[in-house]
């Protein structure tokens, strides 16, 4: 059996209906487009389309074109806000409820039945958004001279399958085939992600002269623009998926609904991006999308400022760093004088936080107490979950270490539930066993007699719940001899500090997950930089062994059952399989969290129409992206 995914029928009458040249005059498109039509500075919208654009509806029907959205960044390091509003335009994507992948820049793909070879048929006629032809040869860019260039970075390990790196073949100008060597049932899943859309990234007739295949004299180009080699060069000028210069250069073409025309640089007191002549989308009547003409991202320093901005109307779309429980109130009390309204951010599995001790700490001391499963299970017995629930979460949740919930066909119960009740004695029973006796100050000391007391790094800003509820969990900690200092660090920092250099003794995040193909396991399996847990381990799994640090045989394990699910086409056996991994997940421990993911929230403007009032919260998804912003526009 073949596995296909093809356009949908209403898509295809719709591109035979109004496409090429004869129906011209059925296309629609905005009125800020028609001028420049007419000025003769733009081809007519039947030559900026392809032959059979993509077909979309929103939850409320056809739109009206006009206006701008006005979404909040918070500082100079908030580039994945843009991503999640523009939404990762890769060959494929989720559907808006999270429970299918569906073409998207490519007009339909195939698998072969142990999902070996993936071959993506394309849009004929689509063009990057300066009018250039997207054709197979950016994917042969993209992949070849970048993706599979160790010159240029080590291939991610989402474009390899059985510990080699995929292979990519033209077809012919609308058709790619990617090929492993050992079967890939996740690879379509990976590619829907936020990080899976590097195939398709780069222009080729662009980004080839920061390139040194392309450019004979590359050095003379990197003194140009002051940079420090070919890759720093190009990074600069044609960005990557999770750095801020993605959106930092408007010469850059793109795929993407709306184009950036206020970069997202130093100093910049807001971004803004204009809509895409050249986008490939339309609705059911055959309107060209988007129906907003402009994203306007005005850049806060802080949660506050953003508040205050929701508050007095002049922020229209809202979710990101605003939805903390304690929030919610004064977004409330305040609906009617802003002229918003709630929508719900669903959570799909988790926990709020996930505390990392670091395992693979630089000093041996602190990695040996670390290591020390019943001081891990001690620290989780020592908190009193549901006074942080009551007090920090304002009573959202339930006690929680991590993974997909109940009624998930993932939950697996002994990771999710293991040691959390509050049970103090146990706790000091088990640290009295392991030797760690108390000072006078009534803090433990470890053998060499430095006290037991590290520190957390957290984000104060990305997620303000976390520091009251580290405070708490310091304060409940300390009753069993443990000194936790809560350190609230920049986001920028906090990443160079836990995900790059392993300088941090704990750190916490979110962990909203539930194992489904896509999704990154990174707290029951070191993959990921946010396995903070064990950096070097992740480094080491990335490299193919190259860098990093080679983990214990456990952590092994879990990695090759890891690779084994990734690969496995039938999802009852991949179930299987990440359950092996959390069982030994939970024989060893290694991660504690407090409480259930909760649905938050997010906010829209009353005439903001298309919004769904509920939508998945997940950055693999990544709200609100799928939810298809181009088909949002007001009703005015």
């Amino acid at each position: 059996m073949r596995h296909r995914n093809r356009v949908s029928a209403t898509a295809m009458a719709a591109a035979l209906f109004w496409g090429g040249g004869a129906f011209a005059s059925d296309w629609a498109e905005a009125p800020l487009l028609t001028e420049r039509v007419e000025a003769g500075s733009l081809p007519p919208v039947a030559e900026r389309l392809p032959v059979a654009p993509e077909v979309v509806s929103g939850i409320e029907g056809i739109g009206k074109y006009g206006g701008d959205l006005r979404f909040g960044l918070r500082g100079s390091s908030d580039h994945n806000h843009i991503l999640r509003m523009v939404s990762p335009h890769g060959l494929v994507r989720w559907n808006p409820d999270y429970s299918a992948v569906v073409p998207n820049v490519a007009e339909s793909f195939e698998a072969n039945e142990d999902a070996t070879e993936f071959t993506f048929t394309l849009r004929e006629g689509m063009r990057w958004s300066d009018g250039t032809p997207f054709t197979a040869d950016d994917i042969l860019f993209n992949v070849n001279d970048l993706l599979l260039n160790a010159d240029y970075a080590p291939t991610p390990q989402r474009y390899q399958s059985g510990g080699e790196p995929m292979s990519v073949e033209k077809i012919d100008d609308y058709t790619v085939r990617f090929s492993f060597v050992a079967p890939y049932g996740d690879f379509l899943a990976e590619l829907s992600s936020p990080l899976g859309q590097h195939p398709v990234l780069y222009a080729k007739h662009y980004c080839q002269q920061f390139h040194p295949n392309y450019t004979d004299d590359i050095n003379a180009v990197i003194a140009e623009f002051g940079a420090s080699d070919w890759r720093n060069l190009f990074q600069q000028k044609c960005g990557d998926i999770e750095i801020p210069s993605r959106w930092a250069n408007p010469d850059r073409p793109t795929l993407d609904p709306w184009v950036v025309t206020e970069p997202y640089t130093g100093g910049a007191t807001r971004v803004v991006m204009e809509r895409n002549p050249f986008f490939w989308q339309v609705d059911e009547a055959g309107h060209q999308l988007p129906y907003i003409d402009r994203l306007v991202a005005p850049i806060a320093q802080d949660v506050e400022s953003l508040i205050l901005q929701i508050i007095g109307g002049r922020i229209d779309f809202a979710h990101r760093h605003v939805d903390a429980p304690a929030n919610r109130p004064v977004l409330a009390e305040n609906r009617a004088a802003g002229g918003y309204d709630f929508f719900e951010a669903r959570a799909v599995g988790g926990a709020n936080m996930v505390i990392n001790l670091n395992l693979a700490h630089k000093d041996p001391e602190m990695r040996a107490l670390f290591n020390e499963r019943d001081f891990r299970v001690a620290l989780s017995l020592g908190m009193d979950r549901d006074e942080v629930i009551a007090t920090a979460l304002l009573g959202e949740g339930e006690p929680w270490q991590g993974g997909p919930f109940r009624d998930h066909p993932n939950f697996h119960e002994r990771l999710a539930t293991q040691y959390l009740n509050h049970d103090p004695a146990e706790a000091n029973r088990l640290l009295d066993e392991l030797g760690f006796e108390r000072g006078s100050d009534g803090i433990r000391r470890m053998p060499s007699g430095q006290p037991v007391r590290f520190s957390i790094d957290v984000i104060p800003t990305l997620y303000p719940e976390h520091v009251d509820m580290l405070e708490m969990i310091s304060g409940q900690w300390a009753e069993i001899g443990v000194r936790a200092d809560v350190n609230p660090i920049e986001r920028t920092f906090f990443f160079e500090r836990t995900s790059n250099s392993n300088d941090h003794d704990a750190a916490v995040w979110s962990a909203a997950i539930a194992f489904v193909p896509g999704e990154i396991p990174q707290q029951i399996v070191p993959v990921h930089h946010d396995s903070r847990w064990g950096i070097p381990w992740s480094r080491w799994y990335n490299t193919g062994g190259a860098e990093g640090e080679e983990p214990p045989e456990s952590v092994k394990e879990r990695m090759r059952l890891y690779d084994q699910a990734k690969a496995t086409v039938d999802q009852d056996e991949r179930r299987a399989i990440m359950h092996q991994i959390a069982d030994i997940a939970a024989d060893e421990f290694e991660v504690m969290s407090v409480a259930t993911a909760p649905s938050t929230f997010g906010i829209r403007q009353n005439d903001l129409r298309n919004v769904p009032s509920s939508m998945p919260q997940s950055w693999f998804y990544p709200t609100p992206g799928p939810a298809l912003p181009q088909v949002w526009f007001w009703d005015r």
